[in-house]
């Protein structure tokens, strides 16, 4: 059976913890931020953490 190839758009915007969970950047932070309140640009600066469901079809994306 053949090697898995690493999707490489999700192998760059996504991490994978010590634990194996997955880590990612929130979206919505580049632009058009006026808009946006003060709570919601902070909750946007941190890195969120995949739900379990999620994290089952990433895996393959990145090939682990």
């Amino acid at each position: 059976m053949p090697k898995k190839k690493t999707s490489k758009s999700a192998a760059k915007r996504l991490k994978v913890t010590a634990t194996g969970k997955i880590k990612f950047k929130h979206p919505g932070r580049g632009h058009l931020l006026s808009s946006k309140s003060r709570k919601r640009k902070r909750t946007l600066r941190k890195t969120g953490v995949m739900s379990k469901d999620g994290a089952k079809h990433l895996r393959d994306l990145i090939a682990i």
